[in-house]
């Protein structure tokens, strides 16, 4: 399986979108009781929704600040890997800074849509002459009503595969 391209062909198909969500938390487990559904955005990025499930709420009734957290890692990571190709390079999540705007009482959904050449141009090309880079993404966190609900910065560090050090 191939990330970019599976995330390409969910755009426009419901069966792939299927196949997607059904291999995630497989591939994923520790997101996996959160019950996240990804759905790639028709102009490219990615939307991470969020159920407004038992599990996922705090003691007093809101999605719980570490769910939203989980939420906006995993969409800004799966829209850098759907620009670079997972073979060739290493994702790894550096910082995560979260800011809370409104308590979320329904389900939610997050964005983050990177441009294809800000990948190019903060990642890909820089990779050519140094071993690792770092990259910044925003991701926005609404709820079912359109409030702001949180506002995630997440910082990866990425290298070639071949530039990692550690025995796996």
């Amino acid at each position: 399986m191939h990330l970019p391209t599976l995330l390409a062909q969910a755009r426009t198909s419901a069966f792939t979108r299927w196949k997607l969500n059904a291999l995630l938390p497989w591939m994923i487990p520790f997101n996996r009781p959160h019950g996240f559904r990804v759905v790639p955005l028709p102009e490219g990025g990615i939307s991470v929704r969020i159920p407004y499930w038992r599990i996922n709420r705090n003691h007093i009734k809101g999605i719980h600040a570490c769910c939203l957290a989980t939420a906006a890692e995993m969409c800004s990571g799966l829209s850098v890997l759907e620009q670079l190709d997972p073979r060739q390079y290493r994702l790894i999540m550096r910082s995560l800074h979260m800011q809370y705007h409104y308590q979320a009482k329904q389900a939610a959904v997050a964005r983050c849509a990177p441009s294809a050449e800000a990948i190019a141009d903060e990642v890909v090309r820089p990779l050519q002459e140094q071993a690792a880079v770092e990259h910044s993404s925003t991701v926005e966190l609404h709820d079912r009503s359109g409030n702001h609900l949180a506002t995630g910065t997440v910082v990866w560090q990425v290298k070639r595969w071949d530039q990692v050090r550690t025995k796996v």
